[in-house]
Parts: structure tokens; sequence; C-alpha cells
């Protein structure tokens, strides 16, 4: 490349607008609800602005886009990629396989996972789980979704927020939702995290999704960090995923 042409081409590298897309979890909606204490930390500390996809499989979007499962959501992140020129994509937990089925592009600088997984083209998030020695126990409601069985917002927050107090819990059940079976039971037909810098954030912690489970996924990230909190460190600890972060954005 000339040395002119690569000039003009470092300083729109610069001129990229960084972003964060934020990816959430199975069962669950408002995922802008979960992100916010962190992104409200993140943009003090960097000016980042970041948001949450609206997941179709979680009833977050048109009514007819639920039974698109695995598909629908990997899309919808698709789109929102599609209208930055640079991003950080966070996945939490099931957000993961979103991001592994949404593919390459060209707008995704960095990958963060949280309690999360990476898995392999032809891999479904119900054969993740299944592996589980304590899984999480998960219904059929007979219209092609499912939920969350035998829990209340004492002992929901007891396996998911057990580092919260009780009223981030009860607000945390509140946004406890049913979500497409699709999203579970369709194989992932691609990779997106292969070839992409990663940082995994184990949860020590976590009552849901475990240790063992975890850091066989994270493994397959670029590097892997692991803090002392439940599942859902970007409530209960923004500053430890806020550092992660800024680690990235310096990389």
């Amino acid at each position: 490349m000339p040395a002119h042409e690569l000039l003009i081409h470092v300083q729109q590298q610069k001129d990229r607008i960084m972003e964060l897309i934020f990816v959430h979890g199975a069962l669950v909606r408002d995922g802008q609800w979960w992100w916010q204490p962190t992104a409200d930390l993140l943009q003090e500390r960097t000016g980042i602005r970041s948001r949450s996809v609206a997941l179709p499989s979680c009833g977050e979007t048109t009514p007819d886009e639920i039974s698109g499962g695995l598909a629908a959501d990997a899309a919808a992140l698709r789109r929102e990629l599609d209208g930055v020129d640079s991003a950080i994509v966070v996945g939490h937990s099931y957000g993961g396989t979103v991001i592994a089925e949404a593919g390459h592009h060209d707008a995704v600088e960095h990958l963060l996972y949280v309690s999360s997984y990476l898995p392999d083209a032809g891999a479904s998030q119900g054969a993740i789980m299944s592996g589980e020695s304590d899984p999480v126990s998960i219904g059929d409601n007979g219209d092609g979704t499912l939920s969350v069985t035998g829990y209340d917002a004492a002992s929901f927050g007891a396996r998911f927020l057990q580092d919260a107090d009780e009223e981030t819990q009860l607000s945390a059940w509140s946004r406890v939702t049913a979500q497409s079976a699709g999203a579970f039971m369709t194989p992932t037909s691609a990779a997106g995290w292969t070839g992409v810098d990663s940082t995994y954030i184990v949860c020590g912690n976590d009552n849901s999704t475990s240790v063992e489970l975890q850091r066989l996924h994270a493994e397959r990230a670029t590097r892997s960090v692991e803090v002392p909190t439940g599942h859902h460190p970007f409530i209960t600890r923004p500053d430890l995923v806020v550092d992660q972060l800024e680690a990235l954005l310096q990389r």
C-alpha cells in the first residue's frame, strides 16, 4: 500500500467511533436494565456509548419474531452491528451462542464473554447446558416456548444474583420471561468468535453456570480472567467488568 494510502487508512481507523453492544442471557427481557450499571460506569470512565440488543426469541421485538429462535436473535445482533463503525460485543450466558451464530462482522473489534459460551458450529444451547451437573430447571410451556420452573423471587435471587441486594433481586425476577424453544434447540451454523480478539470473564462464585463449564469455554478465548462474583457481575461489580473493557480498548 502506498504511503499516502496507508496514512488515509490509519486516519480512517482513528475516526471510527467505538460502541458497545450487549447481548443478554436466556429467559429474561429488558437487557438494558441488566447492563445499565456497567453502561453508566463505562461511559463515565471512557465516554463509550453502549446498548443492549432486543432479542426476538425473548419477546422483545414483534410477536411474530419469537418463533425465529436463535436465527432471529443472531439477525438482530447483525442489524445492530450494521449501524456502527466499530464495536465491542459483550455476550452474557446465552448471548455467546448468539454471537457465534451471527458470524463474522467487520464492525467487531473485540468480544467480551461473561459466564458465557463459545460454541463450535453445530452446537445448540440446549446441548451445551445438558452437561451441567446441576442444571437450571427449564420447562416446556406447550406453545413453542420454554420458561424457568420451580423458582420464586427468593430462590431465583439465591441462584442467579446471590451477591446483589434484595431490591435488585426482585427487579431481576420481574424481568424473567418465556423464550422460544428454538433458541435452545437450534444448532449453530457459524462460530463468529473465531479469529476475533476476546476476553472471557469467569465468574468464580456463579451458582448458575458451573465454573468448570465456564473454564472450558474460556480456553477458546484469547485470554481469561476470574472474578469473585455470581452470574451477573455487570450488575454487582460493574467496576470489574469495565476494567476488562478498558484493557481491551488498549490493545
